[in-house]
């Protein structure tokens, strides 16, 4: 009898020792494991082999679905596992619904209620939860009726909560790699978007990189145009990939219609269905199942929607409406840093052809003022000839005409020239400081392109002066431009304003200063003269222009230093 209770007491023994064997080879995967999948297919293996199974499954929650299926199996034939499973169907489903343990010692035993897998006779099957939510369940399966006891179910329950503890863990830290990567892609299509100045290229990019991120099947961008309540078709990944909506549609046949009318994210399940059968822009591909659909918000106002498809039907988690969220903020945003650069290029363009007229109102003036002076001669001239003839003396007529047609010429030069002049009444008070910030805002991402830096120091104290703004801005653009030519590499643009007081004149002071190669010697001379230019394709006349446009408003410019290290000149002008 005393032998008896020793072989059953080394028997317990040993079967602690194998328990907690396990036990620490299965909380090792906690740090070892690098992916679930891993540490899973490790488990398995390690319960096989501790309770001597003869089949085993781990099967879990698919959270889109609710319904339990096999994550990992051992030892099954075909035909012998339970595929997906409602909670409450099956003794998986059973324990899974209830929470509770089951031990099934014979499934063919009259009398039983659950069943189980073909050619399984005795279960054992612990659910996995977390705070009360079942998580998953655990099967260990023998071909022999009455093969587990209560003593195995007790141990597998045991060895079940290490097993929680670490799936647990590694699933905590697959979520914190999975949000640690997304946030690098963030960064990285942050700093890709902000170079892309180009709409459709822009667009392209978003989908490609919202596509990839969001591993969806298919990502499209629609755009809104609320002046026509349509949405049109800009940008899809992959391309190809299926046929999506016409090029332009109304907002009300559109998918895109519930975001932009709400303004927030919305998710359809289940588009194959009748109730989407009238929706004009949902892809024809057959295996496309749900749609997560977020608008682009800029000033609070939808200007499109991003939709990312999948081929199944999918309830999307918060982290990934979150995910493309920041996704449609950052193409909120770089869509509007494409929309200023293009009409930062069409100020460059009108700004060149403001130039060429410019250009050809000085040479008519400077025309008209040589002209002029001739005139004037051949007119004083003419008068002191006292040509008088006959009534009918042909040459009567030739001198009424001569005199005739040079007072047309002195007409139409001082026409010119008075048109050359500024309107006065384009002259009005302004503030310098908000001249200069409005111009900045201009070359914006002209200089960012270009790898320029500004650096804007603004006047201590308001500084009015008595201007036509246009042609100030027309000034600093230029000297602007011409120091980003000067810096092909790009580098810094220092603008500081400031007071100066000359013969007990209060002036209005700008300085611009360029990182840049500086002025060749053999040109700062004649800097300022017209047709002389440092650029193939320049005209030579930007600075003379800037130069009379000064002298216009009775200041000047001047270099005040220019060499190797860069350029810089001064604006002055009075100030009121």
């Amino acid at each position: 009898m005393a032998m008896g209770m020793n072989q059953d007491n080394e028997a317990g023994h040993s079967d602690s020792q194998r328990v907690l064997l396990s036990l620490y080879r299965i909380g090792r995967l906690a740090s070892r494991a690098r992916f679930p999948d891993e540490a899973l297919s490790v488990i398995i293996d390690e319960l096989v082999d501790l309770f001597e199974a003869d089949r085993a499954s781990i099967c879990l929650i698919n959270p889109d679905t609710n319904l339990l299926e096999p994550e990992i199996t051992r030892g099954y034939l075909e035909g012998e596992i339970e595929g997906s499973m409602d909670p409450g169907r099956g003794s998986s489903g059973w324990v899974a619904f209830h929470n509770r343990s089951l031990l099934v010692s014979d499934f063919t035993a009259p009398g039983n209620p659950h069943s189980g897998p073909n050619g399984i006779r005795c279960r054992m099957t612990v659910p996995m939860e977390d705070n009360g939510q079942v998580l998953g369940v655990i099967n260990l399966d023998r071909l022999e009726p009455d093969s587990f006891d209560q003593h195995d179910l007790e141990r597998l329950e045991t060895v079940r909560d290490e097993v929680t503890a670490v799936l647990q863990r590694l699933w905590v830290m697959a979520h914190l790699n999975i949000k640690a990567n997304q946030l690098e892609v963030l960064i990285n299509i942050g700093q890709s978007l902000v170079t892309k100045l180009e709409l459709d290229e822009l667009l392209s990019s978003v989908a490609r990189e919202t596509q990839e991120i969001s591993r969806s099947q298919l990502c499209t961008i629609q755009l809104y145009q609320p002046e026509t309540d349509k949405v049109s078709l800009r940008a899809s990944h992959p391309t190809g990939n299926s046929e999506t909506s016409p090029a332009e549609l109304d907002i009300n046949d559109s998918l895109a219609s519930a975001a932009i009318r709400t303004r927030r994210q919305v998710e359809f399940r289940r588009l194959q269905s009748a109730d989407f059968s009238e929706v004009a822009d949902i892809p024809t591909d057959p295996t496309i199942q749900s749609v997560l659909s977020t608008p682009i918000l800029l000033d609070g106002n939808v200007i499109g929607v991003i939709h990312i498809f999948t081929d199944d039907i999918h309830r999307f988690a918060n982290e990934e409406k979150r995910l493309l969220s920041a996704l449609a903020s950052l193409a909120a945003v770089a869509i509007q840093n494409t929309r200023l650069y293009s009409r930062v290029f069409e100020s460059e363009e009108s700004l060149r052809r403001n130039e060429k007229l410019t250009t050809l109102g000085l040479l008519a003036a400077e025309i008209a003022h040589e002209i002029r002076n001739p005139l004037t001669v051949l007119k004083l001239l003419f008068g002191s000839l006292n040509l008088e003839f006959a009534k009918d003396d042909p040459r009567s007529t030739d001198v009424s005409i001569i005199q005739e047609k040079l007072n047309q010429l002195e007409s139409i030069v001082g026409r010119v020239l008075s048109f050359a002049k500024a309107p006065g009444s384009l002259h009005a008070r302004w503030n310098i400081d908000e001249i200069v910030r409005e111009t900045c805002l201009l070359v914006r991402l002209k200089l960012h392109q270009s790898k320029i830096h500004m650096h804007y120091h603004p006047p201590s104290a308001p500084l009015i002066v008595d201007a036509n703004k246009g042609q100030i801005q027309q000034v600093l653009l230029n000297l602007l431009l011409n120091a980003t030519e000067a810096m092909p590499r790009g580098g810094n643009v220092t603008i500081r304003c400031s007071e100066e007081r000359e013969n007990q004149v209060c002036l209005a002071v700008i300085e611009i200063e360029d990182t840049g190669g500086g002025i060749p010697d053999s040109v700062q001379p004649k800097l300022f003269s017209s047709f002389l230019s440092g650029r193939t394709d320049g005209t030579g006349l930007g600075l003379a222009i800037v130069k009379r446009i000064m002298q216009s408003h009775h200041g000047d410019i001047e270099v005040i230093r220019s060499d190797p290290r860069g350029t810089a000149m001064k604006l002055s002008m009075p100030a009121v």
